[in-house]
């Protein structure tokens, strides 16, 4: 005790860091931030340091937006389901990931996600619009035509460089995914999420918005030995696997984790 009353400021603060870090900005509160993560609509001529994009706004009200799907048990496939403990979802992750937050809403203990690397080449969509019927969410993404058949084109279509808003598709794919991923964490809970050199620094700041910096553990460096020259000849050799808890010093308090380190024998030498 040091004979000073509750600072009431500080600890309003501290537990809205608590439970929206998306709220803050370089330590401060961003009411604009905030006001989006509660679904008003934003106009301002500040000009805070933000990750911002086209279509964030909408992403935003893209995780506001309630589902009203539900699982369906699957008994043919399941094996001992009465006594089962693990569960496997099979579903459009964002959709998924609604349904289950009153489920598992702080009970996940470690997430671990692979999303696209966004290279131009790999195929994803992310439609996010749930109003509509199956049938017209299908044509719209091109599998039907207006007669109803099959299109042989598929479901998924790549996000390709030359599109205007390529990053941009990203960042609004991943953001209510992320969002709500730590809603499912624990207190002491981590998200690990793998990534390469195409989008790390974007997911980096957007994982420093929904998590908060201060509540990244680390970046995991994943040698991958390619051995191919990815840039104008320069080999990317390695890949990111980042790591941020829902709050770092609980999630270390609580977490033994240990670096394995290699025996090594240096030999010298000596120049004739």
């Amino acid at each position: 005790m040091d004979g000073k009353s509750l600072n009431i400021t500080e600890d309003l603060i501290g537990k809205l860091k608590e439970i929206i870090p998306a709220a803050f900005t370089e330590d401060k509160l961003n009411i604009d931030q905030l006001k989006q993560l509660l679904g008003e609509d934003i106009t301002s001529n500040t000009e805070p340091y933000i990750l911002n994009w086209a279509g964030k706004q909408e992403a935003y009200k893209v995780l506001q937006t309630p589902t009203f799907k539900t699982l369906k048990p699957d008994f043919e496939n399941s094996v001992n389901w009465d006594s089962a403990e693990n569960i496997l979802i099979e579903g459009e992750n964002l959709e998924t990931l609604k349904v289950i937050q009153k489920s598992y809403y702080g009970k996940v203990k470690l997430i671990l996600i692979d999303p696209p690397y966004n290279t131009g080449s790999d195929s994803f969509i992310y439609p996010d619009k749930f109003s509509e019927t199956k049938e017209e969410y299908l044509k719209r993404l091109g599998e039907k035509d207006d007669e109803g058949y099959m299109i042989k084109e598929g479901f998924f279509r790549a996000n390709k460089k030359e599109n205007g808003q390529f990053h941009s598709n990203w960042l609004s794919m991943l953001l209510p995914r992320l969002f709500l991923a730590r809603n499912l964490l624990k207190d002491d809970g981590a998200i690990v999420v793998h990534i390469d050199e195409h989008e790390q620094a974007n997911l980096t700041l957007l994982l420093n918005e929904v998590f908060g910096e201060n509540n990244l553990v680390g970046n995991i460096i994943w040698d991958k030995g390619n051995p191919k020259g990815d840039a104008s000849g320069i080999a990317y050799q390695h890949e990111s696997i980042l790591v941020y808890a829902k709050n770092r010093e609980l999630f270390l308090n609580k977490t033994q984790l240990v670096r394995k380190k290699r025996n090594a024998e240096r030999i010298l030498k000596k120049s004739k």
